[in-house]
């Protein structure tokens, strides 16, 4: 057996017993690839707090997810890599979001110093709902079909990368996606139906 493959032998069954609230399992995990991970969120957003932030985020996102890693899709490494990349992304583009927000003021010459654009209390507490919803319809779905949408459309993957990436052939990974977006449509459009109630 080489190395590598102990490594994705030991994460795999540590992942697992993370997946039962095992903390000595996570901290584990957390020592065998926290250097790594960091590095990734470095690479990506290029300012070591920023990064540090995206860290500690994605270890709480690894924490309550563990149970979802599907092994026979992925390496461990590579499922923990995602997970940071997936919330550098969203911290790339939320920072992208405020910088535009900001500038805006700037232009029209708002003479609200200090109150961020963004920060309006009902657009804040919409935007947060509608992620608590996502994340519960995402829950719902297949382990294949969650991993499969994540790496689509968060990594940007094509069907083909896809198919490469998850080991699986390219028709499966079709039906994986198309399935994973019908079953998140109609469990999104069943919540606010349900909250229009």
């Amino acid at each position: 057996m080489t190395k590598q493959s102990e490594n994705n032998e030991q994460l795999t069954h540590l992942l697992a017993r993370v997946g039962q609230g095992d903390h000595a399992a996570f901290e584990q995990i957390y020592k065998l690839t926290s250097s790594h991970l960091f590095g990734v969120a470095l690479r990506l957003l290029k300012h070591r707090g920023h990064a540090e932030d995206v860290l500690q985020e994605s270890y709480v996102n690894i924490w309550n997810h563990a149970d979802s890693y599907a092994a026979g899709l992925a390496t461990p490494m590579t499922w923990l890599i995602s997970v940071v990349r997936n919330n550098s992304l969203d911290r790339l583009r939320s920072n992208k979001t405020a910088d535009k927000s900001r500038m805006t003021m700037l232009e029209e010459g708002d003479s609200h110093h200090g109150v961020d654009a963004g920060a309006d209390p009902a657009a804040l507490f919409l935007r947060a709902s509608e992620g608590l919803r996502m994340r519960d319809c995402m829950t719902q779905l297949e382990a294949a079909q969650r991993q499969s949408l994540a790496l689509t459309y968060y990594n940007g993957l094509s069907h083909a990368e896809l198919a490469v990436h998850l080991r699986a052939p390219l028709g499966t990974v079709k039906a994986w996606v198309r399935r994973g977006l019908e079953k998140l449509r109609k469990c999104m459009t069943g919540v606010e139906t349900a909250q229009g109630n």
